[in-house]
């Protein structure tokens, strides 16, 4: 394919995900105040660890006595609304994204490359969900530790551009961060990193986790930090042990006989060849004179 068809394919795959994201992004924004299909709102269920905080640590503001965020500004609530509608989008959107990008790489991998790029694409995403559904998690006991330390003495009246904002950062560290154990896998199957590498590099690698998840958690607070920090690790383990199954597999396999007719041969592995033995010169030829 020529330059120009491969901007041509590239602006087609991109329109239909963004169509693909407009849908997705106009269905959070009907979720977020109406649920679907028996499912509670997306409003009420982003804001329920603030709800879920006693009375005493969050200011009452509805006039009903119901848990709501608080509003300053005349779009506040519509723009708050069309953040967490694109947010939710982008996610509900991602296998459609996803597999846009994959189909315009595919072309250009071998047989082998496209299997890994359709696994490492699926765990991706469920890296990712996992992420995000932790930090969820986390999130209620981060609130209950930063809302509650002086209660006694003052409540807080979060707004929802502050919460959701804290809420969806919290999303994306932690759903990006989890990505990071699949790139070292990906790295020791191209044959980047090794495990003996990995290997000495794990104290430094688990001590820059945890200062990395006390740099980018957002809010600072210890359980956080920890819960991020920790899963990390966890999943780094993971994926050294990972790196060790395949090199030796690799070890095991060894020469030609596994490398498939569209990969390259490891360097070192082809056979040597001898040199050829060195042709004899033909003997000179005396011609008597009296013969002739």
């Amino acid at each position: 394919m020529s330059l120009v068809e491969h901007l041509t394919e590239l602006r087609g795959r991109l329109l239909i995900a963004a169509f693909a994201v407009v849908l997705t992004t106009t269905l959070g924004f009907l979720w977020y105040t109406h649920g679907l299909f028996g499912t509670p709102s997306l409003g009420d269920w982003l804001r329920g660890p603030y709800c879920a905080l006693p009375e005493s640590a969050r200011a009452t503001i509805a006039p009903d006595g119901q848990c709501r965020l608080l509003a300053t500004a005349p779009f506040d609530q519509f723009m708050l609304r069309l953040k967490v509608a694109l947010t939710a989008g982008l996610v509900m959107a991602c296998p459609v994204w996803l597999y846009q990008l994959w189909a315009f790489i595919t072309p250009g991998l071998y047989n082998k490359e496209r299997r890994f790029a359709v696994v490492f694409v699926a765990l991706g995403a469920l890296l990712f969900i996992a992420g995000a559904v932790l930090a969820y998690v986390v999130l209620s006991k981060a609130l209950q530790f930063l809302l509650t330390v002086g209660s006694d003495v003052q409540v807080t009246a979060l707004s929802g551009d502050q919460y959701f904002g804290f809420l969806i950062n919290l999303l994306l560290v932690f759903g990006i961060s989890f990505e990071f154990p699949l790139l070292i896998v990906m790295l020791n199957l191209v044959g980047v990193l090794s495990y003996q590498r990995l290997k000495a590099w794990r104290r430094g690698m688990i001590m820059g986790l945890f200062v990395f998840a006390a740099f980018f958690t957002p809010g600072s607070d210890p359980f956080s930090m920890l819960a991020l920090a920790l899963a990390l690790t966890l999943l780094l383990e993971l994926a050294i042990q990972i790196a060790r199954f395949n090199d030796k597999r690799k070890a095991r396999r060894g020469g030609l006989a596994e490398v498939a007719d569209d990969e390259a041969a490891p360097i070192g592995a082809a056979e040597t060849i001898e040199a050829p033995s060195p042709v004899p010169t033909p003997s000179r030829l005396v011609v008597d004179d009296d013969a002739t």
